[in-house]
């Protein structure tokens, strides 16, 4: 089985490729997303929604964090997100990703200031 933390840096590659697809394979079918921009949603709405709006990502890893005796595990990384209007921001992001039993991911928290991010979005 496939380990928390390759997991983690697994997510990490496939949002910067922007793959939706095996993105949504890491979730569990219940998989949910908690957003700042797009509040909560499944998995797969989630990420169908995110390449709608945009055109390409960059991200550098900053940290991995581990809890012990727990299901969860945070990442701290940068995201320049080049939207579809070609608008770009670039923000520090934590991710805390809840994993089920078999490591899939229950639900992802995002959590980053939304307050340039927002106003390039709302304008696509």
């Amino acid at each position: 089985m496939i380990t928390k933390e390759e997991i983690a840096k697994k997510y990490l590659f496939l949002l910067e490729k922007g793959d939706v697809g095996q993105i949504i394979d890491l979730f569990a079918d219940n998989g949910t997303v908690v957003s700042p921009l797009y509040g909560t949603l499944s998995a797969s709405k989630f990420y169908k929604v995110l390449s709608e709006d945009t055109n390409s990502s960059k991200l550098h890893l900053d940290g991995v964090f581990l809890e012990k005796n727990t299901n969860r595990i945070s990442l701290l990384f940068d995201y320049e997100w080049i939207l579809k209007n070609k608008s770009k921001v670039a923000f520090k992001v934590v991710d805390i990703l809840e994993l089920t039993k078999d490591n899939k991911i229950q639900k992802l928290t995002i959590i980053y200031d939304t307050v340039n991010t927002r106003v390039l979005k709302d304008a696509l």
